[in-house]
């Protein structure tokens, strides 16, 4: 059932309205070429398997022995290349963190210039900032 609606599932329109939110939010949506092989390339390692059917689920990598569900390795992959390119883009380093929120010491903090109405993070006291160190004399 699940497959049939994904098939019949208008793709443009789902793109549009991708484009459409991170526009309403400030972000640049990455497309990654429909060929790229999320699926097929380690994810540890970079080695891309020549033929890996559908029905393969999980599969381990000849190249480093790494052991891959192939939805998840697929996700690890299209995020890194996603933010490989925005990265190229703006000129900025490959190393950041990705999405629009992160936790920093239990709260959510999220970019300058975003539009969310949640309310990020308030400073915060050092831990013990209140204790006095006792000196024994």
């Amino acid at each position: 059932k699940l497959a049939k609606a994904i098939s019949d599932a208008n793709w443009g329109e789902l793109v549009r309205q991708l484009e459409y939110k991170a526009d309403w939010y400030g972000r640049e949506l990455i497309k990654i070429d429909r060929y790229f092989p999320s699926s097929k390339r380690c994810s540890n390692c970079g080695h891309v398997v020549e033929k890996l059917p559908l029905n393969i689920r999980e599969w381990k990598c000849p190249e480093c022995g790494s052991h891959h569900d192939r939805d998840i390795n697929a996700a690890i992959n299209i995020l890194r290349m996603g933010t490989r390119v925005g990265d190229r883009r703006k000129g900025t380093p490959t190393k950041k963190a990705a999405g629009l929120a992160v936790s920093v010491c239990g709260a959510t903090v999220r970019p300058e210039g975003s539009k969310s109405r949640k309310a990020g993070a308030k400073k915060q006291k050092a831990p013990n900032s209140d204790a006095r160190e006792s000196r024994v004399s």
